[in-house]
């Protein structure tokens, strides 16, 4: 008795994107020594890193993210980032090797991807502590002091400045710039906050790769739930039922992705083992929109826990 022989007329039957085959699904998860087993639609440069703690990931992810800004100063480039709000703990350690190597960030460009948004795309204030603007202020633009981006190199997903994003990328890139895609993996596989039910407002795979953003996009129940439990101390009356979010036609622009996988509770509990087996085994889909992350060059941080193995344990 499982998920699929007891789904057909129980309130979950719909529920779920209609791309999602339970059976391939399930048939992704493998032995945790071969989680890291390479794929063949892998990029060949693409590399997943298991972490034996919390630490080890806050670090590792950490100094990637430093050292692709150290590679840029050196080579007299300029360098674009779309930035996540989880995980956040790598950000601490991009402070302290930013403040070590004593790199100004004036040729860094920020882009995040995301942000809480109502129907028409507004957004909270950057006041607000459950704004993803206040978070990155406090995690990493404040806290680099006179070492920091620019103030006007500092992009939001605001409802006037999100569209901006197609043109200020592009026109980066023309001047030689390298953009780099820093990404957490939802509960639901988004990347940024692009559900895969919007897989189906696309005809093709080729259309929805192109779609550059959202404004008010609906982001789905389970989206929510999850933040209410990783964000907003279990109140899901304070979280948003939309957000603004950058599209694949932007994160699929990426030189390079620097992904992360955090998502253990601890006591044995977890939320995100299942999405990361599915983002590594399972074929590039829109309905899975993580399944595009291996394709792109870059690595992919994650904790050994998530490997599983993913058997039942009551808690």
């Amino acid at each position: 008795m499982d998920f699929n022989s007891t789904v057909k007329g129980s309130a979950l039957e719909g529920f779920y994107p209609a791309g999602w085959d339970f059976s391939k699904i399930d048939a992704c998860v493998g032995a945790p020594e071969t989680v890291c087993d390479r794929q063949p639609g892998w990029n060949k440069l693409f590399q997943p890193v298991c972490c034996e703690t919390l630490g080890e990931f806050e670090t590792y992810m950490g100094h990637e993210i430093a050292m692709q800004i150290k590679k840029a100063r050196e080579a007299a480039q300029k360098i674009a980032f779309i930035l996540p709000v989880g995980p956040m703990g790598m950000y601490k350690w991009v402070v302290y090797f930013i403040k070590e190597w004593d790199i100004p960030c004036d040729h860094v460009w920020t882009f995040n991807m995301d942000e809480w948004a109502d129907g028409e795309g507004n957004t909270l204030s950057p006041k607000d502590h459950g704004s993803f603007q206040y978070a990155m202020e406090n995690a990493l633009f404040d806290p680099l002091g006179a070492l920091t981006v620019p103030a006007s190199q500092r992009n939001f997903a605001t409802k006037t400045n999100l569209p901006t994003y197609p043109e200020k990328i592009a026109a980066l890139k023309a001047q030689g710039a390298k953009l780099v895609l820093v990404y957490g993996i939802g509960r639901m596989c988004h990347i940024a906050f692009w559900e895969p039910t919007f897989a189906a407002d696309f005809a093709t795979a080729a259309e929805w790769e192109k779609a550059p953003y959202r404004l008010g996009a609906k982001i789905h129940p389970i989206t929510v739930e999850q933040n209410a439990l990783t964000s907003f101390k279990s109140r899901t009356t304070l979280v948003p039922c939309r957000a603004n979010t950058i599209g694949p036609g932007i994160f699929l622009q990426a030189d390079y992705a620097i992904g992360g996988a955090d998502g253990n509770f601890g006591r044995g509990m977890q939320w995100q083992g299942l999405s990361l087996w599915m983002t590594l085994r399972h074929e590039k889909t829109p309905w899975i929109t993580s399944t595009y992350m291996p394709t792109l060059p870059g690595r992919l941080f994650f904790l050994k826990e998530l490997a599983g193995p993913l058997e039942a344990e009551c808690n």
